[in-house]
This record gives C-alpha cells, sequence and structure tokens, in this order.
C-alpha cells in the first residue's frame, strides 16, 4: 500500500501531469482539499473510486485515520495537493505521520500557481539583464518567520516575488516593497489562475492596493513583483545567438569560415 502525494495543478484538470492522473485513478481511496481543488479534478474516478473524501473540513488526526485505515485494508491512496506539493503544501506533516506509522509515499509534482499565473500573464519571469532570480515566499500571519526570510530582506535582492497567502495584507506588502522596488515597479495580482473564474489586476505598487480592493480579491492569489512584467528593454538569451557556441551548435561566423576554405 502507498500514498501517492499528486500534484493536482492550479486548477485548471488538464494541468495536472500524465502520471498524476494515471495514479489517480489506480487509487481506490482518494483524499482531496475541495476548498482549494475543483471537484472537475476527480471526474475520470467518479464512481470508480470507492472513497473520496473532502479533507477541507477535518484536521490532520483525522486525515491520518483515513490513510491507516486504507493501510490496514491494503488500499492505495492518492491525496491530491493544489499546485505543486513541495510549495505550501503541508505535505511535511503529514509525511511525519506516515514514516511513525511505517507507510510508504511518493511524491508526484505538479504545476504551481507561479506557473499557471505568468501563463495567465504571457510572461516570462526570468528576463536577461532584468531579473534572473524568482523569490517564492508568503506574507507572515500565523506561521512564524525568521528575521531573514522576512519581506524587507528578501526585497533588498531586487528580484523578482512571487507571493502566496498574502493578498489580504496588500496594503502591508507594498509598504515594505516599495522602499527596495520604488512606487514605478509593476506588479500583478492573479485570483484562481487556470480555474473558469480567473480573474487578475494589473499595476504599479503605488496603485495596485486600490486595484486589487476594487476586484474584492480577498483569498487564492498571487502577488507577482518585478520589472519584468512590463519590460521590453531585455538582452536577448545567449542560448539561440547565433554568435555564441555551445555543446549542440557551432557559431555560425565559424562553420562559415571552414566551408570557405574547404572550397
Amino acid at each position: 500500500m502507498t500514498v501517492y502525494f499528486i500534484g493536482a495543478g492550479p486548477g485548471d484538470p488538464e494541468l495536472m501531469t500524465l502520471k498524476g492522473h494515471r495514479v489517480l485513478q489506480e487509487c481506490p481511496v482518494v483524499l482531496y482539499a475541495g476548498s482549494l481543488i475543483p471537484r472537475e479534478v476527480l471526474d475520470a474516478v467518479e464512481g470508480k473510486a470507492e472513497k473520496i473524501i473532502d479533507t477541507a473540513t477535518i484536521d490532520l488526526d483525522q486525515i491520518t485515520e483515513h490513510i491507516v485505515q486504507a493501510h490496514k485494508e491494503g488500499k492505495d491512496v492518492a491525496r491530491l495537493q493544489c499546485g505543486d506539493p513541495s510549495l505550501y503544501g503541508a505535505i511535511g506533516e503529514q509525511i511525519r505521520r506516515l514514516e511513525a506509522e511505517g507507510i510508504d509515499y511518493e511524491v508526484i509534482p505538479g504545476v504551481s500557481a507561479v506557473a499557471a499565473s505568468a501563463a495567465y500573464l504571457k510572461k516570462e519571469l526570468t528576463l536577461s539583464g532584468v531579473s534572473q532570480t524568482i523569490i517564492m515566499t508568503r506574507y507572515e500571519g500565523k506561521t512564524p518567520f525568521p528575521e531573514r526570510e522576512r519581506l524587507p530582506q528578501l526585497a533588498q535582492s531586487g528580484a523578482t516575488l512571487a507571493i502566496h497567502l498574502g493578498v489580504t495584507r496588500i496594503h502591508k506588502i507594498v509598504e515594505e516593497l516599495i522602499p527596495h522596488y520604488g512606487e514605478d515597479c509593476p506588479v500583478a495580482v492573479c485570483y484562481r489562475s487556470s480555474w473558469p473564474d480567473q480573474d487578475k489586476v494589473t499595476g504599479t505598487l503605488k496603485d495596485i492596493v486600490a486595484k486589487v480592493r476594487e476586484k474584492g480579491f480577498t483569498r487564492t492569489a498571487l502577488i507577482l513583483v518585478g520589472h519584468v512584467l512590463d519590460s521590453d528593454d531585455f538582452a536577448d538569451s545567449y542560448l539561440y545567438d547565433k554568435d555564441q557556441a555551445h555543446v549542440f551548435r557551432k557559431k555560425e561566423h565559424k562553420a562559415k569560415i571552414v566551408k570557405e576554405t574547404t572550397e
């Protein structure tokens, strides 16, 4: 018996990986958080799985009880996690319980909200000469933060920021970022990226608070901050530069010289 932590993706059922979809269909017991994962993701196992349990209203002990019971019955469990399980998926504490119980598990990655939001915005988050670093974090709330990971410290890097679970504190986020990024730094707030009701708002650190409040976003939103969001002033990468050789491609001008000298 194995518990499979499956990245269900950001919402769109078609954004689950092929492996995740296959394993899901092979498990008689399915646990999923209905508050974060649309029921449509389970279409392939509706009426097929023996148990489909929404974990949104139960706690960790109760989740573990369901898994232990499945283990006793020799039944594999699909534990669906929104986005990618390794990012704010709370799988660490679940894995700790499984190891204490001697239950095997496997983690199957998924498409993250960051990837889905970048696709929704039709933006590349790493532009040559603008930003080559993405910092994924969350705004401090009930979860304690080391001082070195608080937003003002991270902002000193000037990197592209992807801030989870912070839209209700957007005003505080803006206050802490303006000294480092400036009021004109572009911001995008993406709500439920890839869901049928996905929505977004773009602006700058100066005006994004008013725009978010006008939209009424209060949860399930990702905040992206950085100059990559509106910059056209970036260099082409070396990857496809004809004058830059790499292991799979020789420099074009060298190839021409070789051809001319052999003719």
